[in-house]
This record gives structure tokens, C-alpha cells and sequence, in this order.
């Protein structure tokens, strides 16, 4: 328990996580959690070491071995918070992972040895393997699907897999993994314009395996992170703004004919994906996909705009940090945010690209990370 507001719930486990033993709990010192919008997300536990080396020459929680390599851990948050005059209850899961490594300090001072455990979700498991597989006359979505299915019931996986009407003559070409399952399914998702992720359901120990379109609702569903506006600031710290003119790139793809064997450009959308703002960052930089010139030219297409969206969408970031019972919410990667309080120039509405949660005894803080593609907030006033 951190306070009356905020509980913390821990379940470890070989294979099916349980509720962890008081003692563990007891020792937690302090945890982060940090949900990543495109690459894995990751936690960091540190327990301290209770003296038990004279009668049984090791520690407690070494000796029962509850957090060695690779017991499966889920880490659930209960925030009961009040906004106005009404109480919010929130009960996400911020992790399903797997403990991937641990350290051990020892100390000359009582109470001072720490175990400090580490892990990536549980999409580490599909990255453990290389591969040599072939997959003849199926689409790019029976592919997935059929990878999936053998973590399904050990991970509690609900597919959520939209569909791909690419699926190339075995003349043509015959799909070929080579890598492991989670480089495959990335790979395939790259060439749809999709993204692939594996996030925590609403119950512990359920969770979606998503492979689609990436997710931007404009009308965001979270509360706006708010500077300089009296009772409504909910921000720790200041916000930073990064205006990077070199990040976004111009791609250049082409596609060869077969017949002719001539060299067919592929055109660059001028704003590719949703905008967020007045003014989209130019491209100052230009780069070849060497990779197009054998794809289809609707794949190429979906590979071009993909990669000139994802280039954009770095050009202005956004750093900061909440608490989280004053701010009232879990803020949530792969979800928009607003940003008041801080001028036309960089307020509006961001894509949560990282949050940190970092959890110790009466203190939960969320340090975020936000980004878009360029700067003028499109609408002028934000609701709370």
C-alpha cells in the first residue's frame, strides 16, 4: 500500500502469476514501469535484503527463488482519486512481463543490501527464437494469426488482427521467416503500414495481441496535462519542447516495371497520417528505401507514407512529469493528450509516446514523453 488513494498489486508466478507472498510486498522498496508506444516495454523492481544469511547462509528471497529469471511477473495499480466532487476508481495493468535479469547489492550496513529485478513484457517471448519457416499462399493476416496462436493460451492472448488483402502467387514469392517470431510479425506489419504490440487487458493475466493501423483519435479521452492556470496546473515541473528541424525525412522510392524494367516513382503524401497541427515540419532531409524497388506498388506505397509519417511525427517532443493524484488519471501510451497553458506555438493536442511510472511508498509520480508533427495548437482551447 503507498496511501489511502494508491494500492499496488503483485503477482509472480513460473507460468500462471499468483498474488506474491506478504514478504515480498513487505520489501518492495520502490518500482518503474515504463509502457513504450512502439518498442517493448520494460519494469525495474528493488526489494530490500532482510539478514537470514547466519541460520540459512542465504536470503529470504533468494532462497525461495520468487523472483529469479524467468518467473512471469504483473503489476497492477488501484488509484482511487478525487476530481470535483466525485471519486475516479482505476485499476489498469501496467505490465505483464517476464523477469529478464536481477542484481544483488549486498551492504556492511543493516537494512542497506538490495535485489534489484528487471524484465520486458511479454513480448520478449516471441523474440527468443531464430527461425527458417515459409508460409506458401497465405495472406499476411493468416501468417500472424497462425504465429500467435501457439502463445495464445500461455499468455492469455485475445487477437485483435485486422485484415491484409495482400497475398503473393507461390510463383511470385513465398513468405520467408528468417529471425524470430516477433522480427517476422514486425516486419509484416512495416509492410502493411501497420504497427504490432502486445498490451495488458482490463484483467490480469489476459492480454491483446494488436496488429493494425496505428490508433490516433482525435478527441482524446484522457485529461489535458495543464501549466500556469491556477487550481487546474497538474504538472509537477515544466514542460520541454524539442523543435527538431532534422527529424523528418523525405523518402525516395521507387518501384520497377517488369515488362519495361523502368524505374516508377513513388509520390510522398504532403502531410501523410492524421495532423495534429497549424504548421507540419518541412522535410530538409531526403533518404532512398532501397527496399521498394521489387515490393508491389501498393506496398510500396503503404512502406513510403509509413515511413515518412513516422519520421514526422518526431519533429516536436514534449518531456514532463505528474503526480498522479493530483492529476487524477493514468495517462496512457498510444493515446492523445492535451497540453494548456503554454502558448498557441506548442499547445494542443500530442501522442503519448512514453510514460514512466515510477511508484515508492506515498509517492507515484508519471514522467512522460509526447510527440508530434510540427507546432500551432488546431484547436485554440482545450477542455480539462
Amino acid at each position: 500500500m503507498l496511501n489511502s488513494d494508491i494500492l499496488v498489486r503483485l503477482m509472480i508466478g513460473k507460468n500462471i502469476p499468483k498474488p506474491a507472498p506478504y514478504e515480498v510486498i513487505d520489501a518492495l522498496i520502490d518500482l518503474e514501469v515504463t509502457q513504450q508506444d512502439r518498442d517493448r516495454s520494460g519494469f525495474q523492481m528493488t526489494f530490500s535484503l532482510s539478514k537470514e544469511l547466519k541460520k540459512f547462509s542465504d536470503y529470504w528471497l533468494l532462497r525461495k527463488g520468487i523472483l529469479d529469471p524467468p518467473n512471469r511477473i504483473i503489476i497492477q495499480v488501484i488509484v482511487n482519486v478525487k476530481v470535483g466532487v466525485k471519486r475516479r476508481l482505476q485499476t489498469p495493468v501496467l505490465i505483464d512481463g517476464i523477469i529478464t535479469d536481477h542484481q544483488i547489492a549486498p551492504s556492511n550496513q543493516p537494512g542497506e543490501s538490495k535485489l534489484i529485478v528487471t524484465g520486458e513484457d511479454i513480448s520478449v517471448m516471441l523474440d527468443l527464437k531464430d527461425k527458417n519457416e515459409t508460409y506458401p499462399n497465405l495472406s499476411d493476416t493468416k501468417i500472424v494469426k497462425q504465429i500467435l496462436r501457439s502463445y495464445q493460451i500461455k499468455y492469455g492472448l485475445t487477437f485483435d488482427v485486422h485484415k491484409s488483402n495482400y497475398v503473393p502467387k507461390k510463383e511470385e514469392m513465398i513468405p520467408t521467416q528468417q529471425g524470430t517470431d516477433l522480427q517476422f510479425i514486425q516486419e509484416l506489419a512495416l509492410r502493411n503500414s501497420y504497427i504490432f504490440e502486445i498490451r495488458p487487458g482490463k484483467i490480469p493475466g489476459k492480454n491483446i495481441a494488436y496488429w493494425g493501423e496505428e490508433k490516433k483519435k482525435i478527441t482524446p479521452i484522457q485529461p489535458a496535462l495543464s501549466m500556469n492556470m491556477g487550481a487546474f496546473t497538474n504538472v509537477d515541473s515544466s514542460i520541454s519542447f524539442n523543435f527538431n528541424a532534422l527529424a523528418a525525412i523525405e523518402p525516395q522510392a521507387s518501384i520497377s516495371n517488369e515488362k519495361t524494367g523502368k524505374s516508377i516513382s513513388i509520390k510522398v503524401p504532403k502531410s501523410p497520417g492524421k495532423r495534429l497541427v497549424k504548421k507540419t515540419a518541412k522535410f530538409l532531409r531526403k533518404q532512398i528505401l532501397r527496399c521498394t524497388n521489387k515490393l508491389e506498388k501498393i506496398q510500396a506505397q503503404n512502406e513510403t507514407e509509413s515511413f515518412a509519417s513516422r519520421s514526422l511525427e518526431n519533429a516536436v517532443t514534449a518531456t514532463g512529469e505528474v503526480d498522479t493524484v493530483r492529476y487524477g488519471h493514468i495517462l496512457r501510451v498510444r493515446q492523445l493528450v492535451g497540453v494548456r497553458g503554454v502558448g498557441n506555438t506548442y499547445g494542443g493536442y500530442y501522442y503519448v509516446k512514453q510514460v514512466t511510472h515510477r511508484i515508492k511508498r506515498g509517492e507515484y509520480k508519471q514522467s512522460f514523453t509526447l510527440k508530434r508533427e510540427g507546432q500551432g495548437a488546431i484547436i485554440p482551447r482545450l477542455k480539462v
